[in-house]
């Protein structure tokens, strides 16, 4: 399993020669990234007697950020598998008229698939830059700077993992579904990309 693999090993396979893990791999490992710094500042936090008033909200967004870290690190995976089968697809028999149809079918099914684990994953991604909001605003000042890197790792992904929705929408003949994820998408990315940098100036105001 990739998310079992050591980060040199990680880093050795992404900059191999083969296809996967790829950029939507490396979009879902830096959330989970942003969402174990969240923790880290929660953990950071509870227990100290000068964020005793906190304490109840912090250990709430614990347990929200370590239950995005286990979503975005299970993306890795989810990525890969959407990628290999969008390959398979491509590489099935296209003598006959049937097969053709079999195989244009199977292609436009899994770019759905495609196309769907990383807007999964970019939903994930925008939760979490909400969370480290709140741990860049109630959480322990020494490691605020962490709450902004949260953010930060988190806007990053959500952007990657957009490209990724976006190179596969052109190629999808259901017009109807191609509309609903970009639209989604947008709006995740005016909203969140935004809100990231808010967060950076919440941390800086704090600095």
């Amino acid at each position: 399993m990739i998310k079992d693999s050591s980060v040199d090993t990680f880093l050795g396979e992404l900059a191999s020669s083969a296809a996967t893990p790829g950029g939507g791999s490396a979009a879902a490992i830096m959330g989970g990234m942003g969402a174990a710094l969240v923790s880290m500042v929660c953990n950071l936090t509870i227990g100290k007697k000068a964020y005793a008033e906190v304490e109840g909200d912090m250990t709430e967004l614990l347990a929200q950020a370590e239950a995005l870290r286990a979503t975005l690190t299970d993306f890795i995976r989810a990525d890969v598998e959407a990628f290999d089968g969008l390959m398979a697809a491509y590489g099935m028999a296209k003598d006959t008229d049937e097969q053709k149809a079999a195989r244009s079918a199977a292609i436009q099914s899994s770019l759905k698939n495609a196309t769907d684990a990383p807007m999964a994953c970019a939903r994930a991604c925008a939760q979490v830059i909400a969370l480290s909001l709140v741990a860049a605003e109630k959480g322990n000042r020494n490691v605020v700077s962490d709450a902004g890197v949260a953010a930060l790792a988190a806007q990053a992904a959500l952007r990657s993992a957009a490209l990724n929705v976006d190179i596969n929408v052109p190629s999808i003949k259901d017009a109807d579904f191609a509309a609903s994820r970009r639209t989604e998408i947008d709006a995740l990315l005016a909203r969140w990309v935004a809100e990231a940098d808010r967060v950076v100036d919440v941390v800086r105001s704090k600095l």
